[in-house]
């Protein structure tokens, strides 16, 4: 029998399509069983593996089709396989892998709509923390006050108009034109009710949000915002933000 390291890593080579891992069958004369029913092993990990890249990629497999997408979720799996037995950690290289993947090289928007789908699944397992109160904003100076944001809260710029194709491939959603070339920034976190939604923001959205959370004031975000677009309505974002329970104290807990 093989050293127990090169069981193992003979065993995970032969999951991913190698030979029957050294040392498995007993005798020849068992060889040709064990190898089939490795193979159904080998078989039912891969299917079990797709099932967890269909969940975590939902919109991706609904534009490519189902057929197309288990057979690309087995190339993906073989050239990026878990590491962990925790598989919602697992997936993050999909955008990156569908921007070199020759068969979709025309639509390389995906790689943006997989972009949000990883990064909702990192919103929704991300720590908690207690939103701000009401009364903990109300008659506060905004010149002095520092707001924190949740730590399920992602900003994150696309090349494509991803939030848009994300939306539209929801259940329910209405068949509308999008103009896939422009660029957006996506506003995704986890709100009170455990949903992940996802919104496209302005750039001085953004840049608001930065500076919040890089500790300035609400007076000197709400400013830098309005410097790029005197039109911006920082009432409404700070009021969004709110409701879906995403301000909490910064990190020193000193709002002011």
């Amino acid at each position: 029998m093989p050293a127990p390291a090169e069981f193992h890593a003979g065993f995970a080579a032969g999951l991913r399509g190698g030979e029957l891992p050294p040392g498995l069958a007993a005798c020849p004369a068992e060889a040709a069983e064990i190898a089939r029913r490795f193979a159904v092993y080998r078989n039912n990990v891969a299917v079990s593996l797709v099932a967890a890249l269909a969940r975590r990629f939902p919109v991706i497999r609904r534009l490519v089709g189902e057929a197309f997408f288990d057979q690309m979720a087995r190339i993906f799996i073989a050239q990026h396989p878990p590491h962990s037995p925790v598989l919602l950690e697992w997936g993050a290289a999909m955008p990156e892998f569908l921007s070199g993947f020759p068969p979709l090289a025309r639509h390389p928007y995906l790689a943006d709509v997989a972009r949000i789908e990883v990064a909702r699944g990192a919103a929704f397992h991300a720590a908690d923390a207690p939103p701000l109160a009401p009364a903990a904003l109300a008659g506060a100076d905004p010149a002095g006050l520092r707001l924190g944001l949740h730590p399920a809260l992602r900003i994150l710029p696309l090349d494509f108009a991803a939030v848009d194709v994300w939306a539209r491939n929801q259940p329910g959603a209405a068949p509308r034109p999008i103009d896939i070339a422009r660029p957006q920034i996506a506003l995704i976190l986890r709100d009170r009710r455990l949903d992940v939604p996802v919104r496209a923001i302005s750039a001085a959205d953004r840049l608001m949000l930065d500076r919040l959370r890089a500790g300035r004031t609400l007076l000197a975000s709400a400013e830098a915002a309005a410097a790029t677009d005197p039109a911006h309505d920082a009432a409404a974002l700070l009021l969004q933000l709110a409701r879906d329970g995403a301000l909490v104290a910064p990190a020193d807990g000193v709002l002011s």
